[in-house]
């Protein structure tokens, strides 16, 4: 047990210089003298400000629009007021229509009887043959539907 937290810190430590010895950077040595004036050759004219002529200059073209990405799209599906903000209002509106199915005496709350008699007549509708218990073929008709698939990514 020893050696092997022995080895797991050595390992670290080996990692921190490793880590260390490559992140580093070359400096000019501090105080060192600065560079000879004459071997960096003669000294530029200077001969005013420049001039430039902007007659018949284009500059780059705007960019375009871009599609929305599919991240955006589905930000976009809740946030029904664009204010880019998504309220727990906004974001449980896409749960109410299923809500209002199985609340079936329209007071906004879903007690387990409601609960219960939505689960009893999905499965008394999935056992064809009534006898109380779903083979697998009744059971697969309980699955939910799949989605229709675009043709292509367009």
């Amino acid at each position: 047990m020893n050696r092997i937290l022995l080895g797991a810190v050595l390992g670290l430590v080996l990692a921190g210089i490793g880590v260390f010895w490559w992140q580093g950077r070359a400096e000019v040595e501090q105080g060192a003298p600065p560079p000879d004036p004459s071997a960096l050759g003669p000294e530029p004219q200077e001969t005013g400000l420049p001039t430039a002529d902007g007659a018949g200059l284009v500059g780059p073209a705007p960019p375009e629009a871009t599609e929305l990405t599919r991240e955006q799209r589905r930000f976009f599906r809740y946030d029904r007021n664009r204010d880019w903000k998504i309220s727990r209002t906004e974001m449980l509106s896409t749960r109410t229509d299923a809500f209002r199915k199985l609340d079936t005496d329209g007071n906004n709350l879903l007690t387990f009887e409601e609960w219960a008699v939505a689960t009893a007549n999905r499965f008394d509708t999935a056992d064809a043959d009534g006898n109380g218990e779903l083979s697998p073929s009744e059971f697969a008709t309980t699955r939910p539907k799949p989605r229709a698939k675009p043709a292509c990514r367009c």
